[in-house]
């Protein structure tokens, strides 16, 4: 889901054959110190010109004997990564996984899935890149899946665990979504209505309708769209929310007027803080037995 215009590609170093004189070397080094430096800056372009993204987390046990949920809040995930490809200067990952028959698969998802991607995640100046992703999570998933086959079965009993996983991954101003069984991601936006005011509206990430289509994108813009927020939340939320409730419950707690300040956190962080909080108490206090996880991950421009 592109958001924003195409990043500029950073200038490539290259480096100097051993068989150089003294001179051309030195010359060689001060010319890779100056590309080094313009790739810097241009790094640091692309950084600022990119929406500032946080994760925002709530668990509840419910009714469970225990807590079968597991999550993953990575807003730069770059570190795990050997390299960044071609242009790209900030990589995200947040995910919900839903364990069921035990904690083991959630937990072995959370904790290796992501390790997974990082080491099939295309590298150098990788072209047709938004195509190597998708199958880079295509083969992350069957790669994870696999290797906790291999562990669960090697036991003793075997595990009979298992888990969803639904995982947004932001590459610079592309959000790709990739999910297993029916935890979800929804998407809420505004846009200006025809009275001049302005709505918000709730997107299923997982659907074919969404801002991936070029023209579908289009009209966000030409209508004065803007993301607000994306959501991840295991099936427990769902049994009792809607994915429009949800996000209208999320919007009512931001526009709350009343926030309790703490010294460490700015006020915007702080709402989206209780609305993630709430959310997920709210759906205790529906009825809700099962495990409720929610991520809240805010866009801010």
């Amino acid at each position: 889901m592109d958001l924003f215009d195409d990043l500029p590609e950073p200038t490539q170093t290259s480096f100097a054959p051993p068989a150089q004189d003294e001179e051309d070397r030195r010359f060689k080094r001060r010319r890779d110190d100056e590309e080094e430096e313009e790739e810097d800056e241009i790094k640091k372009v692309c950084r600022e010109g990119l929406p500032r993204l946080r994760g925002y987390a709530a668990a509840r046990r419910g009714e469970r004997e225990e807590m079968q949920d597991a999550h993953v809040l990575m807003p730069d995930m770059s570190s795990c990564l050997s390299s960044l490809p071609g242009h790209v200067s900030r990589i995200s990952y947040f995910a919900v996984f839903d364990g069921h028959g035990g904690a083991r698969a959630s937990r072995f998802a959370a904790e290796n899935l992501h390790l997974n991607l990082a080491k099939k995640f295309p590298s150098g100046d990788a072209e047709n890149l938004d195509k190597l992703l998708k199958k880079c999570l295509l083969d992350t998933f069957r790669q994870t899946d696999e290797d906790f086959l291999k562990k669960a079965s090697s036991q003793k009993p075997a595990w009979k665990d298992g888990s969803t996983a639904t995982c947004i991954l932001v590459v610079d101003d592309t959000v790709y979504s990739a999910n297993l069984g029916d935890s979800r991601a929804v998407l809420c936006r505004t846009e200006a209505a025809a009275d001049g005011q302005r709505k918000s509206v709730t997107l299923a990430l997982s659907k074919e309708h969404n801002p991936t289509i070029y023209e579908e994108r289009m009209r966000i813009q030409r209508a004065g769209g803007t993301v607000r927020f994306i959501l991840l939340a295991c099936d427990g939320l769902f049994k009792v929310f809607s994915a429009d409730e949800a996000v209208k419950f999320v919007l009512g707690v931001l526009q709350e007027t009343s926030v309790e300040q703490k010294d460490e956190l700015t006020e915007e962080e702080l709402r989206f803080e209780a609305a993630c909080q709430q959310l997920a108490s709210e759906a205790v206090r529906r009825g809700c037995a099962d495990n409720v996880t929610v991520i809240l991950v805010s866009v801010c421009h």
